[in-house]
């Protein structure tokens, strides 16, 4: 059974504390967005699950009654920065296993000013002395760093991520100048997004200019801290047909989930541990699922957790081969004009990172892309979209959307 996504909803995301509200106000903002996009009552949905990393237990029931009381299942979901597309791929899994015909998947977070920084598992917030601790589920992929490269006062997912970085620099010749251009990218790209988190555009010295956070990393390469909610409405082909929504309905023509392997740590590598080996897997299993390839692909929303990332999975989704990343967004082919434009809303860099929404934003920018409803942003005749979401500890969540 085919699963659609007919109603996608999202809250502009904010710097933490820039406004007051709580997470069932924003989850609730959300929600509504998508219904009413879709065009249904809170009263048709079967299933709800809700993404966050930072909030209590049954969080997901506060925000959820706030669109209505009416005793649906709601299922808690926290899979670090993978969570609001593991949301949705439950969602998916209701719907093409017959077990529901209208799901909506939530996500959302409410942070505080540098909860990033200060721990890199969504639970420990302890800084560099706890990420690599025995209780830490990170444990072990910080271990392989600190193997590597030692453990430094920096932030710790800048730190892994930053030493990714410093690895392919060394192994491809990548340049940080390739690296400052993906944040150049992405800010330029999000000055047409009224949702992101920042609208200020940069040249590629002055994203070299920036504070160092953890070199190569300036802090516009790193996604910040971020106040948001996004949401979906997932339906079966039959919900479709029943409420006339064939003209919003886009397709998930193929998802897939992967957790670290023996790969992912063999090689010492943090390119590995930080989960360029899953991501890898998940894409090519949903091309073998979907029958289509990269090459079918015309906008991408990916985890641009740091700059180093967009380059890492532009070589795991097969856009290039490994070590010419650098060269590929260098070379224009991730933007407008190019061959594909990755990150129209501005990615995480620029349109922000509140951990439970981020992969549900990235589905509603592909479904308002396949749509023809991204405004100034619109990618001209764009039918498939792909979306890439990691958690570190680890999972990578890929999906692919067709306009049907």
């Amino acid at each position: 059974m085919k699963a659609y996504i007919v109603g996608v909803g999202t809250t502009k995301f904010e710097k933490p504390e820039s406004r007051d509200w709580q997470y069932w106000d924003m989850a609730k903002e959300a929600g509504t967005g998508a219904l009413a996009d879709a065009g249904i009552s809170y009263d048709l949905v079967e299933q709800v699950p809700v993404g966050y990393c930072f909030q209590a237990s049954t969080a997901g029931q506060r925000a959820a009654y706030e669109l209505g009381l009416t005793g649906v299942p709601v299922y808690n979901v926290n899979n670090n920065c993978a969570t609001g597309s593991t949301a949705l791929m439950m969602a998916r899994q209701f719907v093409e296993g017959g077990i529901s015909d209208c799901v909506l998947a939530l996500g959302f977070e409410k942070m505080t000013r540098g909860a990033l920084g200060a721990g890199a598992d969504g639970g420990a917030r302890g800084g560099a002395a706890n990420v690599g601790g025995a209780t830490s589920p990170v444990a072990r992929h910080y271990g392989v760093m600190a193997a590597a490269h030692g453990f430094e006062m920096t932030p710790p997912t800048a730190q892994i991520f930053g030493n990714a970085a410093r690895e392919h620099m060394e192994r491809y010749g990548t340049t940080e100048a390739q690296l400052a251009a993906v944040g150049a990218k992405n800010h330029r790209h999000s000055a047409n997004n009224p949702e992101a988190q920042f609208q200020d555009v940069y040249s590629v010295d002055e994203i070299l200019a920036a504070k160092t956070i953890h070199r190569p990393l300036t802090k516009l390469q790193c996604s910040p801290t971020s106040d948001g909610a996004a949401a979906a409405v997932v339906v079966s082909e039959r919900f479709v047909v029943r409420h006339g929504l064939h003209d919003k309905a886009v397709e998930i023509a193929a998802q897939a989930m992967t957790t670290d392997t023996e790969e992912s740590f063999a090689s010492g590598s943090c390119i590995d541990v930080v989960g360029k080996p899953m991501s890898r897997q998940a894409a090519m299993s949903v091309y073998e699922k979907s029958g289509l390839g990269i090459e079918d692909v015309d906008v991408i929303e990916l985890h641009d957790c740091f700059s180093i990332n967009e380059l890492l999975t532009y070589e795991a989704l097969g856009m290039c081969e490994d070590g010419e990343s650098g060269k590929l967004v260098e070379s224009g082919a991730t933007t407008y004009g190019g061959r594909w434009v990755v990150n129209p809303s501005g990615g995480l860099i620029s349109k922000g990172h509140p951990l439970g929404a981020t992969g549900l934003a990235q589905a509603a920018e592909l479904v308002r892309q396949l749509r023809g409803e991204a405004g100034r942003r619109q990618v001209a005749g764009a039918r498939v979209g792909l979306a890439h979401n990691i958690g570190l500890g680890g999972a990578a969540v890929v999906t692919l959307l067709r306009m049907s």
